[in-house]
């Protein structure tokens, strides 16, 4: 395949913002010029093509086994390869959930060869209950590139502290979503004015900066690599670059709906808004887009939860919290952070930090390296249809919306996906 004229988007390579050819074969990056004669390769060219490495999302949801009437390791598949990204680091909120080495073996031998990779995260407690410790050192050695209970908090203190201590001596990472349950309860949405005024049970923002806080104390204290998933509040941001500032071992991400949407969005009750974590206000959203800039908030997570109709279709406090993701995270937060990060940046937060997080090694673009690649129109507005939509459930509220930046294709692992 020869990509005709495109601009690289890569820090690591010489490349780097210069329109070039890039010449693929077998799976390899040949050649990397100006004006590569054609011969009889697959052509892709276009106005403003962009290249960068591709990209790698932390805590996706894939449904399988057992919940495979939402999604499965196929229908998240090409979910992801339409959203630019050739890999993800699944949660593990399946059923069974992905908490012993055969588990993980499932996921790994079932997506082998595939173009998106698959990395699991492995369960810090049996099912995500909370109650009993996994083997992590078991899963760790059967490939688990982290531990988490996914979208259910840790909320056990002594849990929490044992599962550091336990990942410690192979330096490895725990994921927590920070939502402290005793104060968030029964909540729908952020609490506050739009709460008080829909009449709905708000999820106060000291839910989730209790959690961090206490994560915080226990990721010094037990000197372990923790990762703070997907933060919503002014305050945690503060808290976070603080704890960074002591270089305590964390880091961060932010859902790309949280980047989006303020829970004014709410007012109508739209259920495919109903997400965790909930939609906060527009302070929140300035401090969190902030934090991206100044390296505070180090990458941008599809929050990719699908859900079948039963579940979403309901009146809103009812329905199950979640949104699908991994095709529109590019189009949506392009548009509403380009005022604020340059491409390069935004690249950085899609790509190579997400790796960076998950001690993944990110090849670069240039002659003998594995093609991993996104190919993208950053300029490209377009309406996002249902028929947009690969994965098996359609719970996002983007239908209908402009979004910025369309995907042309992905290659990996000498597949290619152009569409």
């Amino acid at each position: 395949m020869l990509l005709k004229n495109v601009t690289i988007i890569d820090p690591t390579s010489t490349h780097h913002g210069k329109q070039m050819d890039i010449l693929i074969e077998d799976g390899l990056i040949q050649k990397i010029a100006k004006n590569i004669p054609a011969k009889n390769n697959k052509i892709i060219k276009g106005k403003n093509l962009h290249v960068s490495l591709g990209w790698m999302d932390i805590g996706a949801q894939v449904c399988d086994p057992g919940l495979e009437h939402r999604e499965d390791l196929e229908s998240v598949s090409q979910a992801a390869m339409a959203g630019g990204y050739t890999g993800i680091a699944c949660f593990p909120n399946s059923s069974p959930a992905i908490h012993n080495k055969s588990q993980v073996q499932y996921i790994i031998k079932n997506t082998k060869g595939g173009l998106v990779d698959f990395h699991p995260i492995a369960a810090v407690s049996e099912n995500c209950k909370g109650k009993d410790i996994t083997e992590m050192y078991d899963m760790e050695a059967a490939g688990a590139v982290a531990f988490s209970d996914g979208a259910n908090p840790i909320s056990d203190s002594g849990m929490m502290m044992r599962a550091l201590q336990y990942v410690k001596p192979f330096e490895g990472l725990v994921i927590n979503h920070p939502q402290d349950e005793t104060t968030a309860h029964s909540g729908m949405m952020h609490e506050g004015v739009m709460s008080t005024s829909l009449g709905m049970k708000g999820i106060p923002s000291l839910s989730e900066e209790l959690m961090i806080i206490r994560d915080i104390y226990l990721a010094e204290y037990t000197d372990s690599k923790l990762h703070i998933h997907n933060v919503s509040t002014a305050k945690s941001v503060r808290l976070i670059k603080a704890a960074k500032k002591k270089k305590i071992k964390i880091t961060a991400s932010v859902a790309a709906l949280n980047l989006a949407y303020t829970d004014e969005a709410l007012h109508e009750f739209d259920s495919n808004l109903k997400v965790l974590p909930p939609l906060r206000e527009e302070s929140d959203i300035k401090a969190i887009k902030k934090g991206l800039k100044d390296g505070t908030i180090d990458c941008i997570t599809s929050n990719h939860r699908p859900w079948h109709i039963e579940a979403k279709d309901l009146e809103f406090p009812y329905a199950e919290f979640g949104a699908i993701g991994l095709e529109t995270t590019f189009g949506l937060v392009q548009k509403c952070l380009e005022d604020n990060l340059s491409l390069t940046d935004l690249i950085d937060k899609l790509s190579y930090s997400p790796r960076r997080i998950l001690g993944l090694k990110s090849p670069t673009i240039k002659k003998g390296m594995k093609a991993n690649l996104t190919i993208f129109i950053p300029s490209s507005n377009y309406i996002f249809e249902e028929k947009n939509i690969y994965s098996k459930s359609k719970n996002t509220p983007l239908i209908g919306k402009e979004l910025k930046g369309k995907i042309i294709g992905v290659v990996n692992n000498d597949s290619v996906r152009i569409f």
